[in-house]
């Protein structure tokens, strides 16, 4: 059996595949499944400082090898995840805390509230924000690098991760802005943004109108901005996008992810993770590779 822990930032991974944000809840439901502790880590569901109801349904939608969300962060907030789910769950595995906010407050307060909680601390900042004008703070460089040394000047102890989104003129350009804002990883890529019609009704199947496309058909696009913000930033850079087995993370980590996350798969498959990271053992195994570290980075391009 090869090894295939991982260490990002100083923290310690049992393996490198983590659960990615809003497809895995708190772990309560898989861990009713199968023990989660076979998960390297899981990236909480998107935590904001109130409880948020979500966006009206219908919110989920499939397209062809991908399905498009519009759940709107529906979450308990903060202070409920405390108070109910994080003891339990890092007595189970790493625990990355994925945080959201409508300002850039929103983004500061709830850093400061998990500092020391939790393994790691990961923004989304693909959400809409009041100071850009209803403009997500990851699109434009200027406000990756803001909200990320607003965010870091409030963590003492918990690693900084930057979640960033593919609906950007440069992926490089927006990974160095977060590296030079002080985060300590970036994680990528977030969903695209799609539209699935309804054409008996001439209109769009979510409610929301558009929504985040995610799923198998997004894996090309995620690998090739994986690859570019890998090679513009000397911080680890964890990656996702349309992983479905084990072949799928060894390519991201081939082209220079340190670790990776899987979201969509869960749905299809509630086994996927410790699937997933069962094929990757066997790969490593097949091709006489004893540690998984060995991989990263290894791509050679034509």
């Amino acid at each position: 059996m090869a090894n295939l822990s991982v260490k990002i930032c100083g923290v310690g991974f049992y393996n490198p595949v983590i659960a990615a944000s809003g497809t895995f809840g708190f772990g309560r439901e898989y861990n009713e499944l199968y023990d989660i502790s076979l998960v390297g880590g899981v990236s909480t569901k998107g935590l904001t400082l109130e409880p948020r109801p979500g966006n009206p349904v219908p919110r989920i939608a499939e397209g062809k090898s991908v399905i498009l969300n519009a759940v709107g962060l529906q979450n308990p907030g903060v202070e409920e995840f405390i108070k109910n789910d994080l003891e339990w769950l890092r007595t189970k595995t790493k625990v990355v805390a994925n945080v959201a906010g409508r300002t850039l407050e929103d983004y500061q307060g709830i850093c400061a509230r998990l500092d020391g909680l939790v393994d790691m601390i990961e923004l989304n900042i693909s959400c809409p924000n009041v100071r850009a004008g209803g403009m997500a703070l990851g699109i434009k460089p200027e406000n990756v690098e803001e909200v990320t040394r607003l965010c870091k000047a409030q963590l003492k102890s918990t690693p900084l991760i930057v979640k960033l989104s593919p609906n950007v003129e440069s992926i490089a350009v927006n990974a160095q802005a977060a590296q030079r804002g002080g985060a300590d990883c970036i994680s990528l890529i977030n969903t695209l943004t799609g539209m699935v019609i309804d054409i008996e009704r001439r209109r769009p199947v979510i409610a929301n109108n558009t929504g985040g496309v995610s799923g198998a058909g997004i894996m090309p696009i995620a690998l090739r901005m994986v690859y570019e913000a890998a090679h513009a930033v000397s911080i680890p850079v964890i990656g996702m996008g349309g992983i479905t087995c084990g072949r799928d993370a060894i390519a991201f980590m081939m082209a220079g992810a340190r670790a990776v996350q899987v979201g969509t798969a869960n749905f299809t498959d509630s086994y996927a993770i410790p699937r997933i990271v069962r094929e990757m053992d066997e790969w490593l195994n097949s091709h006489k590779i004893e540690d998984v570290n060995e991989i990263v980075d290894t791509l050679k391009l034509n």
